[in-house]
């Protein structure tokens, strides 16, 4: 895929996975801790708080140019996709451990219940901005057009999830389907990244096996002519 179009294109599919999530994480703690006022509002603000949590530690993490933010972005979306295939086993274990306890602990154990991935989701825009910044040095441009590209995979998933995903394949099938997109984005990511650090592999590979023979030549020069011992010169 030409130029930059397929971080584009990779970011898309991990705000659909993103979206699809939330959307069957949410229906199956409610689930387990009911639908009113308090269990959605605790369930939506341990969502945000861990994506905003995320965020915070992907921008501290992107800061270091040095480091290969397309392999921790792989990383990422590696562990959100297999958390993602036993994650409603877990909510549903936990559910029934946490049933009946009060408001304040069922935040508490809602939040711990989805502070990995949301963590790591929240993770992959500065992640992502950070690469391209380095390629073209526009702020603005690399946040707008990832954020965007991101929400417009999180609008398909919301419609998507709705009139086909969830009706046909059911919450584990709509989870399943996530992680598989997590897992293609990360391969994605993984081999952009390999493919950018070799022509760096190369040139160092390459200076490493011609510096000594360089310094050789180097240490010939500077010795001059070969002469020859007293010894030769008498057996002439």
């Amino acid at each position: 895929m030409p130029g930059r179009a397929w971080i584009y294109a990779v970011f898309l599919l991990s705000g659909f996975a993103a979206l699809l999530y939330q959307i069957v994480w949410q229906r199956a703690l409610y689930a387990i801790y009911g639908i009113n006022i308090e269990s959605v509002t605790m369930v939506v603000t341990a969502f945000m708080l861990g994506l905003g949590v995320g965020s915070l530690a992907g921008g501290v993490v992107s800061k270091d140019a040095k480091r290969p933010v397309l392999l921790y972005f792989s990383l990422v979306e590696l562990g959100i996709g297999l958390f993602g295939v036993v994650s409603l086993s877990v909510f549903h274990a936990v559910g029934n451990v946490t049933l009946g306890m009060g408001a304040v602990p069922t935040f508490f154990v809602t939040f711990l219940l989805v502070l990995v991935p949301t963590v790591l989701m929240g993770s992959t825009l500065p992640l992502l901005v950070a690469h391209l910044v380095r390629e073209n040095k526009n702020v603005g441009k690399s946040v707008g057009t990832l954020y965007f590209v991101n929400t417009l995979g999180s609008a398909f998933a919301s419609a998507a999830s709705v009139l086909f995903i969830l009706g046909r394949a059911g919450q584990s099938g709509s989870v399943r389907i996530a992680a598989l997109l997590n897992i293609t984005v990360s391969l994605l990511a993984y081999v952009a990244h390999r493919r950018a650090m070799r022509p760096r592999e190369i040139a160092e590979t390459l200076s490493q096996a011609m510096t000594p023979d360089g310094e050789e030549r180097d240490d010939a020069a500077e010795q001059g002519p070969s002469t020859k011992s007293p010894e030769a010169v008498e057996n002439v």
